[in-house]
């Protein structure tokens, strides 16, 4: 498997793609493409991600995160968050631990 080897989704949507499952830690490839006002998380796992290729903006409680290629961030277990918007076919590495 090659990381950038995708398929573009749909304006507005996701495609999810799990990597590794082992243990207690799951590791997912995400594709969004221009996506815009997502549904609101609150997962039972913590959460570190790195957004590979694009630009993306968050909304982590009530703070908005801008975030560029390159960018990681850890989001704990049950901290409510939400991807506001993406560009053109961004892509993160997830990174969950339950």
């Amino acid at each position: 498997m090659n990381l950038f080897n995708i398929k573009t989704p749909a304006d507005g949507a996701e495609m999810i793609t799990e990597l590794l499952q082992h243990k207690n830690v799951t590791i997912n490839r995400i594709v969004s493409n221009r996506l815009t006002n997502g549904s609101w998380y609150d997962q039972d796992e913590d959460e570190w991600l790195v957004l590979v290729e694009g630009a993306a903006l968050l909304l982590i409680d009530d703070e908005e995160k801008t975030l560029k290629a390159g960018d990681t961030l850890f989001i704990p277990a049950h901290q409510l968050h939400r991807v506001i918007s993406t560009s053109d076919n961004a892509l993160w590495l997830t990174v969950s631990i339950s």
